[in-house]
């Protein structure tokens, strides 16, 4: 699966402007509704017209031919019937109420962004504050709203509002978002919504005299490091201007304060949490524990590790630092550490927490979620103190007053905080007064480099979902092609988290399965709708992007198939993209090299025929964990460059190319990263890729013309290992036998 934050140059021009929701012509109006589709999408009410059409249609008919249900242009594969509004705008209301908040805060601009506190990549319902105002349902993005200061009518909010998102969802945004928003497309817009939110504010001060106006964020929702960014360009955009325009913390958030007035607000999750046992983590916590304390001392405790805040600059840096206190904010690795998990988010094995641990053998986990006595057990024999979640900020400001009575006790002694640079603006705010050091959680490297135990585990989840998939493509090539079936793409996703259920330790999708035929299959991170979604036409492009979560670890898996006869351009731009995911896999690397000086070599094939994709090449998997797992990862991202590939990671490898309109494909393959045995040169070692997935690529889509003869055996041989693999799984008279014998066999 594509991860977010990596978004590149566009294949084709996208108006930056949203549509307007009634002048688009993209979706047919049905009566009474005010619905637009973001808003519809996230609640789950879709109209269900479409659906009853077809049912109709096959009542009337009494077979499965594929008859026109809505006229002579029409097709039953269509999904243009989307419930969208001619009478009302969906946010209209919405954003009058929070700009009539802002007014009470004083703020001129309100930003919302997509994450958590804990800077998430998906988030629970309750914390979708974006999508609620924006009706943008999509993972990543963030909605920028001001209030016109220069309209002197008291009882009138205008403004304007802006979403900005990366190329995976362009099309998508433009399909969701009423006629209130703009568009900003990241890597092709040239105004990103920081320089936006600051030129509707320095119009507005310079209007209003060079008074001061403000931007205003939740500071739990942005992090520290993202705020210090933010103000360096206000304060480059301003140089030379009298215009006042100031970055400030809101702490209470806006859109809550508003939310229940148009829906019931969801409520937050506290389930249950797993504790998983050592034949699936390999390390237990008291090992990973003393691994982070130790990586504290020996590599952050150097004077030119970074440091923030005013106090830093008077703290003495060659002091013996006697106690050492580390804030674990993202969840997942909290549950890394901890071994265990959760199911407070959809997809993401995870639950809201804090962990402070120190050097003087403090642990202590702000968690609500109820736990097992097993779990207690685990608690007290680690000495891991619970308390309420959000006792964490109350707790830190005592905190804070301890490690300040502990180093004036003895000029001798000192104590060191650690934060990581994901913290919220609001988590670093807490410790203004005492010395602290922004640093890249230590965390994060561990939990990327697998274990034996883990990487193993690796290796069977893959066999699991790998029957599951090839189960699952047989039966919709029989459903399809051999009887004709009408199936859409929400309930063929259905049908393979069905057939994934029948595998022992299946703990759920690792996301929402990205189920699309035809020009969906171009929208990047497309999601079918519950209801009204597009059948699935076997004339067309079908893409599957797809994974599971196992007891034993996390998949992530694209194919692009075709059920009947693709065109040739079809072949050919499946060909580029499958060379690109071969060479990627055949590299050897020396150990140093990162994912940002390899991205070239997915994209190499299409580059050639002035083609790309809009996302980056592979990321990080986690085990059990995240489907995407920082800190590595293959793409063009600056920050990439900063963290080497090592042996231990599973990274996807997953290039594309998507044609607006017709049609998209990706070929998504899970690799370990291993020593290549017997290549040295000096003390450096070489690193190899294993691609550990086991699902066939598709046969009718390769132009075998444009392989090398490395190629062909390269595919040749990986399809024999698949068969080899997965053929003890498999009833000999089964269709997904036969389906699989055919799909391996050589080219």
């Amino acid at each position: 699966m594509t991860q977010r934050t990596t978004a590149t140059a566009a294949t084709a021009t996208t108006p930056s402007i949203a549509r307007g929701s009634i002048s688009s012509g993209r979706f047919r109006p049905c009566d009474d509704c005010t619905c637009s589709p973001g808003l519809l999408s996230r609640q789950g009410r879709r109209a269900s017209l479409f659906l009853r059409q077809i049912e109709s249609s096959r009542r009337k008919n009494h077979s499965h031919t594929r008859n026109s249900i809505a006229g002579d242009n029409a097709s039953v594969y269509s999904s243009d019937t989307l419930c969208q509004s001619n009478k009302e705008v969906n946010t209209t209301h919405r954003l009058h109420a929070l700009r009539d908040q802002m007014q009470k805060n004083d703020i001129a601009c309100y930003v919302v962004p997509s994450e958590d506190e804990h800077q998430s990549e998906y988030v629970a319902a309750i914390d979708q504050r974006r999508s609620f105002i924006s009706g943008f349902s999509g993972s990543a993005g963030v909605a920028c709203i001001t209030r016109d200061l220069l309209n002197f009518n008291a009882d009138s909010q205008e403004g304007r509002s802006v979403l900005s998102t990366d190329g995976r969802y362009f099309n998508q945004a433009l399909q969701e978002l009423d006629f209130n928003w703009s568009l900003l497309r990241q890597g092709v817009d040239t105004t990103t919504w920081q320089e936006w939110c600051i030129k509707e504010c320095q119009e507005m001060s310079e209007g209003l005299g060079n008074k001061e106006v403000k931007i205003g964020v939740d500071p739990k929702l942005f992090s520290y490091h993202d705020i210090v960014q933010f103000k360096k360009i206000i304060a480059a955009k301003l140089a030379g201007s009298k215009a006042k325009v100031s970055l400030v913390p809101v702490e209470d958030n806006l859109i809550d304060a508003i939310w229940s007035k148009f829906e019931i607000v969801p409520e937050r999750e506290h389930n249950d949490l797993l504790m998983l046992h050592y034949e699936y983590h390999g390390e237990e916590f008291q090992a990973k524990r003393e691994r982070l304390m130790n990586g504290l001392k020996e590599k952050y405790t150097e004077s030119e590790a970074a440091t923030s805040g005013a106090a830093n600059s008077n703290s003495n840096s060659d002091a013996e630092l006697n106690r050492h206190t580390f804030i674990v904010v993202a969840l997942d690795e909290i549950c890394w550490l901890l071994n265990l998990r959760g199911s407070d988010i959809e997809y993401n094995p995870v639950f809201n927490a804090y962990v402070l641990v120190n050097d003087s053998g403090e642990t202590i986990l702000f968690c609500d979620n109820p736990y097992s006595s097993d779990i207690k057990q685990f608690f007290s024999d680690n000495g891991i103190v619970v308390k309420p979640y959000e006792d964490v900020w109350k707790y830190l400001g005592v905190y804070v007053n301890e490690l300040q009575a502990f180093s004036a006790a003895d000029s001798g002694r000192t104590s060191s905080v650690f934060l990581p640079d994901t913290s919220s603006w609001r988590l670093v705010r807490s410790f203004e007064n005492i010395p602290y050091k922004i640093i890249h959680s230590p965390i994060d490297f561990f939990k990327s480099v697998k274990n034996d135990i883990e990487l193993g585990n690796a290796h069977r989840a893959q066999v699991k979902d790998a029957v599951s998939i090839i189960q699952y493509f047989a039966w919709l090539e029989d459903q399809l092609v051999h009887r004709e079936a009408l199936i859409d793409e929400y309930k063929a996703a259905e049908k393979l988290i069905e057939i994934r259920k029948t595998q022992k330790h299946y703990m759920g999708n690792s996301f929402e399965t990205i189920s699309s035929t035809g020009a969906n299959a171009a929208v990047i991170h497309y999601a079918p709708p519950k209801e009204n979604s597009a059948m699935i036409d076997p004339s067309k492009i079908y893409l599957c992007d797809t994974g599971s979560q196992f007891l034993e670890g996390t998949t992530d898996i694209t194919r692009t198939m075709h059920f009947t006869k693709p065109t040739q351009e079809q072949m050919d731009n499946y060909t580029l993209v499958l060379k690109g995911n071969l060479a990627i896999e055949r590299l050897v690397i020396p150990e140093g090299t990162t994912g940002y000086s390899i991205d070239a070599v997915a994209r190499q094939f299409l580059w050639a025929r002035g083609l790309d994709y809009r996302h980056g090449t592979g990321h990080g998997i986690g085990s059990f964990l995240n489907v995407h797992e920082g800190p590595i990862g293959i793409g063009f991202k600056p920050h990439l460059a900063n963290f080497p590939l090592c042996a231990g990671n599973i990274i996807s490898n997953e290039p594309g190319f998507y044609k607006d309109g017709e049609y998209g494909i990706r070929i998504e393959n899970d690799m370990a990263i291993h020593v290549a045995e017997g290549l040295q040169f000096g003390d450096k070692k070489f690193l190899r890729f294993e691609n550990i997935t086991l699902v066939p690529y598709c046969k009718r889509l390769i132009n075998v013309k444009l392989l090398t003869e490395e190629e062909r055996k390269q595919i040749n041989h990986y399809h024999a290992r698949i068969w080899d693999k997965l053929v003890q799984f498999i009833q000999p008279q089964s269709i997904t036998f036969k389906w699989l014998r055919e799909e391996v066999s050589p080219l």
